[in-house]
């Protein structure tokens, strides 16, 4: 009878940590992480490698559930359901595969639900006549062809707004193809700069990446601060980030730089951010592991 006691108490204990554990998992923040495909030179745009960084750091932060699909796209968008936040990382423009088939719709109803979502370098770029609108509703703003540029350089933050997303985050300076002048909403309605530095005139006067410009309003707008980074939080209750950086693989190497995103990305997903931010580590190793095959640097 004692044994019998003993073994109905531990089965009991036993019974009861498994439906903890299971409730805590379920109350886990679902991040689904999207890859684009393959492209430009080694160590540029590599969108697979990156994702797989940032994967393996949001696996060792407690309450998310870190998933990765790669190729632009899921095979089966069943890998959305109960997400929290959906981070795409890819080549955009026209081409962009939120603009394939019924990608806009489907991106739509979850936006509808209050998902949230972030969209990183070349990601935050879209067609004005299609695209355009759903971003600037959804993650407040996106880079417009023509209207917006894409110079080669070091912007100094040295300031951030009160912010979790900036949550243990120290000024720094990294090269990067930082996009800017963001067609944002009308008078940045919602629209919170998180990362803001000063452009040099020679930056303002090109050459850009493509189209090499320069732009004459973008030139005629010395002196101004511009916004690489930005926050909106939606009516429909989710949230919304854009990050320009990210064309050089490095730079995932670079504390503040890789912090600011692991940040954002557990904010866009309503997850608590540490009070330090995400505090993790890159090696050089790491940085070399899973890059495209695109041949000789």
């Amino acid at each position: 009878m004692k044994q019998m006691l003993v073994t109905t108490v531990l089965c009991g204990v036993l019974l009861g940590a498994l439906g903890a554990f299971s409730a805590a998992a379920q109350d886990d923040k679902k991040i689904v992480l999207i890859a684009g495909r393959p492209s430009h030179g080694p160590g540029e745009h590599e969108f697979n490698a990156g994702m797989m960084l940032i994967e393996q750091r949001l696996k060792n932060v407690p309450g998310v559930e870190a998933v990765l699909v790669k190729g632009g796209w899921p095979e089966d968008v069943a890998v959305f359901d109960g997400a929290a936040a959906l981070v795409f990382y890819m080549d955009g423009g026209g081409g962009h595969p939120i603009l394939q088939d019924d990608h806009l719709q489907i991106i739509g109803a979850l936006i509808d639900k209050g998902v949230g979502l972030m969209c990183m370098h070349y990601g935050v770029e879209v067609p004005a006549d299609k695209g355009g609108p759903e971003f600037q509703k959804w993650i407040g703003g996106y880079y417009e062809t023509n209207w917006s540029c894409n110079p080669m350089w070091e912007p100094n933050y040295t300031g951030f707004p009160e912010h979790p997303i900036t949550n243990g985050v120290k000024p720094f300076t990294i090269r990067d193809e930082w996009y800017f002048n963001m067609r944002f909403r009308p008078d940045m309605e919602g629209v919170l700069p998180i990362l803001v530095a000063k452009p040099s005139d020679a930056v303002r006067e090109g050459t850009y990446v493509h189209p090499k410009g320069p732009y004459e309003h973008i030139a005629k707008a010395k002196g101004r601060d511009e916004v690489m980074m930005w926050a909106v939080e939606r009516p429909d209750g989710g949230r919304g980030v854009g990050f320009t950086g990210g064309h050089f693989h490095k730079n995932w190497g670079e504390d503040n730089f890789r912090k600011v995103v692991l940040n954002a990305i557990l904010w866009t997903a309503k997850a608590d951010v540490p009070e330090n931010g995400v505090v993790s580590k890159v090696t050089e190793e790491e940085l070399a592991a899973n890059l495209d095959p695109k041949g000789k640097k």
